[in-house]
């Protein structure tokens, strides 16, 4: 039986992972462009179901990322959990961090409501020292996220993300970390 397949509850989200419900609404993140900016290029429909599926892929290891559902109105506005870092960066063989939210849903306080939530949750389930984050070096708005959250930028953490070609705007890297509290 997988670890962690249980909603996770905040006083205004339910982060649970991804039900056919979701598929709509996950896929319209996916192919906004604003949500997409600092993110990669958008997706189409089968490209987004391959990320829903390769997310459902790390359950077994207790990880993969959760529709994140506004209370109020079950409204599913984004996507945020913890996964394995990305093969081939300096992240590999750590657990990663991440979030996207619907753009109508930004400046709300969602995305660390959903972050925090999940970092607990990495703390009291996994055994790992440490939880990181990256993004590309121009998204300063999700920079200063993972400062509220208590991550700190590793001194030898930029790098070029593979993913992007040698030109792209994204492909400057950068790679927060915090650490489990003593």
């Amino acid at each position: 039986m997988s670890i962690g397949v249980d909603p996770i509850d905040t006083a205004r989200l339910t982060l649970r992972y991804p039900q056919p419900e979701d598929r709509a609404p996950l896929l319209a993140l996916w192919a906004d462009p604003r949500v997409m900016e600092n993110l990669g290029p958008v997706k189409d429909a089968q490209m987004a179901d391959a990320t829903i599926a390769r997310h459902a892929g790390y359950r077994a290891q207790g990880l993969g990322f959760r529709a994140i559902v506004r209370k109020s109105d079950a409204a599913t506005i984004g996507f945020c959990g913890l996964k394995p870092g990305a093969p081939g960066t300096p992240i590999a063989g750590e657990v990663e961090i991440g979030w996207m939210l619907a753009a109508d849903a930004w400046g709300q306080g969602f995305a660390a409501e959903a972050a925090s939530a999940m970092l607990a949750w990495g703390w009291a389930t996994l055994d790992t020292a440490r939880i990181v984050a990256i993004t590309a070096a121009s998204n300063h708005a999700s920079q200063r996220l993972m400062e509220r959250l208590g991550m700190r930028p590793l001194p030898d953490g930029a790098f070029d993300h593979p993913d992007f070609d040698r030109l792209h705007h994204l492909r400057r890297t950068v790679t927060f970390a915090i650490d489990r509290a003593a």
